[in-house]
């Protein structure tokens, strides 16, 4: 029985379990997203959770710490530089799974795991009404100042017209109905 046993083998020993894991916890700082099976990914979320707790110490020790684990000095700087800052208010949850479908030849589940971003970096949603408004800018074309000022001068004789006709026919004047006596 496996009760509260933790953790994943994977029909691998141990040794190339965490050598493999360490080669995808690497190529996942550089791509920041790989594609790999859906057992593979959610075990790799581990790893990458931790490393990224590390890094968000930022002492000399946890960089030594996380080159002990990742071995190559680009992604630990990557990681310490780049990677760590944009995490810097969250409490966790620093990836994402995304299931993908099945492997052609084996069935396998594929999933996609990426870093999540951070909310703080990300711009403010626009309404719908203000993105149909930039999407409609770039579609139509932009009038010619020409056209402008004749459709300005088109307007303004339109109003002149109004105007004059004000002007021509006084205000109609309600006429008032005459009042019954009531008759007793």
């Amino acid at each position: 029985m496996r009760h509260r046993v933790a953790g994943r083998k994977l029909s691998r020993h141990t040794q190339h379990r965490k050598l493999m894991f360490r080669n995808m916890l690497v190529s996942f700082l550089r791509h920041e997203r790989i594609k790999t099976t859906l057992a593979k990914g959610k075990e790799l979320r581990g790893w990458a959770d931790k490393i990224i707790s590390l890094g968000k110490k930022g002492t000399l020790h946890a960089k030594r710490q996380a080159f002990a684990i990742l071995r190559d000095q680009g992604i630990v700087k990557k990681l310490f530089e780049q990677i760590v800052p944009r995490f810097k208010d969250r409490e966790g949850g620093y990836t994402r799974i995304y299931k993908m479908g099945w492997r052609q030849g084996d069935g396998a589940p594929l999933s996609l795991i990426e870093l999540t971003t951070s909310p703080s970096a990300e711009p403010k949603k626009k309404s719908p009404v203000k993105k149909a408004k930039e999407v409609l800018e770039k579609v139509v074309p932009k009038r010619k100042p020409k056209e402008e000022k004749k459709e300005k001068e088109k307007g303004k004789e339109k109003k002149e017209k109004r105007v004059k006709k004000e002007e021509k026919e006084p205000p109609k004047e309600k006429k008032e109905k005459p009042k019954r006596e009531k008759s007793k």
